[in-house]
């Protein structure tokens, strides 16, 4: 029994060794806003991300760009001896959740007022590399 939980830990070691994801919580846009920049980059080459991010003129994608340079960061710390170009790393999964919402109210005409939702998102990237697949 001991033989199969430790061959069972060291295989789930080195996979886990192979991703990476970074959190960027709280984020002051709207999660509708944020998915539109992010579905542009799920599932690309890292370095075709970047161009995208960097290239894009939304507001998001500028925040999108630093998550997406924090997570490579991730994964060159927990892999010092491979390099970025050879592991073929990407996009594997980013995942926009709404967070938590500011509430305010608008004055509105005969003594009304209207709610306004400031919201706010959570978003988790996850790299994933091909370098273990193709070999």
């Amino acid at each position: 029994m001991g033989v199969r939980k430790k061959q069972m830990a060291e295989r789930i070691k080195a996979e886990k060794q192979q991703i990476a994801f970074a959190k960027l919580n709280n984020c002051p846009t709207s999660p509708r806003k944020m998915r539109l920049v992010a579905d542009l980059v799920r599932g690309v080459q890292v370095e075709k991300a970047l161009a995208i991010l960097k290239f894009n003129q939304k507001e998001s994608s500028r925040r999108l760009e630093k998550l997406l340079l924090s997570a490579i960061a991730n994964w060159q710390a927990k892999n010092e001896d491979a390099s970025v170009e050879e592991a073929e790393l990407f996009v594997k999964e980013i995942r926009v959740d709404s967070g938590s919402m500011l509430k305010r109210l608008r004055p509105a005409p005969q003594g009304r007022a209207h709610r306004i939702r400031k919201r706010s998102n959570h978003v988790t990237l996850v790299l994933g590399s091909n370098n273990n697949t193709q070999s």
